[in-house]
């Protein structure tokens, strides 16, 4: 049976097949419900590989914040780095989640040839995200418009690297 082993922000790394979930993160002065959650049940939903699949979640485990601002930044760029497949998903609104810093992640990662880039054409700025899918395009990186299509593309990536 397959399962989803989730770790989460400063936890360690364990080897193995994973998924980092790269994406704008929630603020605590401008709530708004993680996007998170609903992309790990679909790859669970989807996952059928012999071993566990590692999520990789840059929020923390019972709101514990880092105790510094660089431990976070740290943790991310390793986790990304180790990665089989990130998985970007881009719900932009630029009151709620802006995805500013996750704009200078991807263009650190679509080179890679682990990156799949998700917009959903619903959200509030859409237009926003005008950009970041034209870049993916001409890199090959996949582009998807709905988390479960943009997990399907981030599991296809780690199925080919096994």
């Amino acid at each position: 049976m397959s399962t989803i082993n989730l770790i989460m922000a400063r936890e360690p790394l364990p080897a193995g097949p994973s998924v980092f979930l790269a994406g704008p993160t929630p603020d605590k002065r401008t709530p708004a419900p993680s996007w998170r959650p609903e992309a790990a049940r679909a790859l669970a939903a989807q996952w059928t590989g012999e071993q566990s699949l590692t999520v990789l979640s840059p929020e923390s485990r019972n709101g514990e914040g880092a105790d510094r601002y660089e431990t976070q930044v740290d943790w991310e760029t390793d986790a990304r780095a180790a990665a089989t497949a990130i998985l970007y998903w881009i719900p932009r609104d630029l009151r709620t989640l802006p995805g500013m810093t996750t704009n200078v992640e991807f263009g650190l990662d679509v080179g890679t040839g682990r990156a799949v880039l998700g917009c959903p054409p619903g959200c509030p700025n859409r237009e926003r995200n005008r950009y970041l899918i034209y870049v993916a395009r001409r890199h090959g990186v996949p582009v998807c418009t709905t988390l479960t299509d943009t997990a399907a593309a981030a599991l296809a990536l780690v199925n080919s690297s096994r």
